[in-house]
């Protein structure tokens, strides 16, 4: 019955994910310079490149587990790899938005939280 919005949203967060840890890959240096701004009154400002992998694996492997969340479920109805990547994808959006928090940034955090709300829905729905 939900299958169609479950694959919608498995979708949305595989997209978020993917394209974002693609950023990260190709654009380090970038995005480290960035972040160690972001992150230079913060307790985390030692800590920037180990955060940044650590955000850059768990969103490749929320991405990956959305993907094959979605072929499982057009394949067979399966739902296991549906739900871990919805869990993991809300397990990383919960440390992007501590961090946001940490560094002040109350606009990004809220903007983190449009992408929580249909995370959570996944969860629920692939349960």
């Amino acid at each position: 019955m939900n299958n169609a919005a479950s694959i919608l949203i498995l979708v949305f967060l595989a997209i978020s994910f993917l394209q974002s840890g693609y950023d990260k890959i190709f654009y380090w240096k970038d995005n480290l310079d960035w972040l160690k701004g972001h992150f230079a009154n913060t307790r985390l400002k030692n800590h920037v490149p180990l955060a940044l992998m650590n955000i850059l694996v768990l969103e490749m492997i929320s991405g990956i587990l959305c993907i094959v969340g979605c072929i499982e479920l057009l394949v067979n109805n399966g739902r296991l790899f549906g739900y871990y990547g919805a869990v993991f994808s809300c397990i990383t959006l919960i440390m992007l938005l501590f961090g946001q928090r940490l560094a002040k940034d109350y606009d990004g955090a809220r903007t983190i939280v449009i992408y929580f709300i249909p995370a959570v829905m996944a969860v629920y729905w692939l349960n």
